[in-house]
């Protein structure tokens, strides 16, 4: 029997670049994606551009063509990744302060970020017990996996980074001495600041691993990845192996964890309902509207139809915050 051909096309794609007037850019790129059809999350700062889109081929291609007529985006870099259902539920554009949030003024990431490290030769650098490897993902996605020797600063969010690197830069720290670093993450975007922040601690030697650990998954063979685990993904694949293949996880629609088998097998587990990680955290309201949410996504799954992201009628579409920040994690 043939195999059957993906249907849908998802891109992650991010790039440092001096956006003035992103604000001007938001309606426009909303427009493109819709009349594409396409979905996902891009958001957009004075400092560039940062998302994940998906859709027909054609379409995602359309959308990045578009992006790129842009001479501030003519270097744009993406990586793709097949999927059978469409991964996300709604298309969004937003605005905020930074594309990856770190806090820290004065940066310039498309000046001053480390030295990019291929995929091919990551290992041999990784391999090299004087240099400390480090993940700068939040720790829930070092959870489900990371490489071998990576170090977890279990850092709730990106903004905590600094503070972690503060603390081991102290005697008996791991970054004491400024050793050589090797940082990743997700896709790249992280490691283009948090190697520009290292530097601007002075570390003199700071690499990072170009395209990120997805780029690693999709170029190097499994037989000799130093990778274990899955890659934690901000749309409905949950998470990725090797080949970019979907990861073993599903999300915990209450509180957005990822889940693996043993959270799944857990008697906290009321799949849209509660995990292990916030079973207890909800009101007997909030459980109730948990339960119904799931029972109407069962019912419209059953008829074939979407539930989450299809907007009813007299529920208008979620406005940006003032300050133009998002709940959302960076996916790229």
């Amino acid at each position: 029997m043939d195999s059957v051909t993906p249907r849908f096309l998802a891109a992650a794609l991010y790039q440092f670049a001096d956006l003035p007037d992103c604000a001007a850019l938001r309606a426009p790129l909303q427009a493109v994606c819709d009349a594409q059809g396409v979905r996902g999350m891009l958001l957009l700062a004075p400092e560039g551009i940062n998302g994940t889109i998906a859709g027909e081929p054609a379409a995602v291609h359309a959308v990045l063509a578009w992006l790129r007529s842009d001479p501030r985006f003519s270097e744009l870099q993406h990586k793709e990744a097949q999927a059978e259902r469409m991964p996300f539920y709604r298309m969004r554009v937003r605005l905020k302060r930074e594309i990856v949030t770190l806090g820290v003024s004065g940066l310039n990431p498309a000046r001053n970020a480390g030295t990019y490290v291929k995929p091919e030769d990551w290992n041999a650098l990784i391999d090299d017990p004087n240099v400390v490897v480090v993940d700068t993902r939040n720790d829930y996605e070092v959870g489900i996996g990371s490489f071998e020797r990576a170090i977890n600063p279990h850092t709730r969010s990106f903004a905590e980074f600094p503070a972690w690197v503060a603390q081991q830069s102290q005697p008996g720290g791991v970054l004491a001495g400024k050793p050589r670093v090797a940082m990743f993450c997700t896709g790249g975007i992280r490691c283009e600041k948090s190697t520009a922040f290292l530097k601007s601690q002075g570390f003199e030697e700071v690499f990072h691993l170009q395209g990120g650990i997805l780029k690693y998954l999709e170029t190097v063979p499994e037989e000799a990845s130093r990778w274990h685990g899955d890659c934690f993904v901000f749309d409905e694949r949950v998470s990725v192996g090797h080949g970019l293949t979907p990861g073993h996880h599903q999300l915990c629609r209450s509180c957005r964890m990822p889940l693996g088998e043993a959270e799944l097998q857990s008697p906290h587990y009321v799949a849209g309902v509660s995990c292990p990680y916030c079973h207890g955290t909800r009101t007997p309201e909030q459980q109730r509207a948990l339960a119904e949410r799931e029972r109407q996504m069962q019912l419209a799954a059953q008829r074939g139809q979407e539930h989450i992201g299809v907007r009813q009628p007299g529920n208008p579409a979620r406005t940006i915050a003032k300050d133009g920040s998002g709940g959302e994690d960076e996916s790229a």
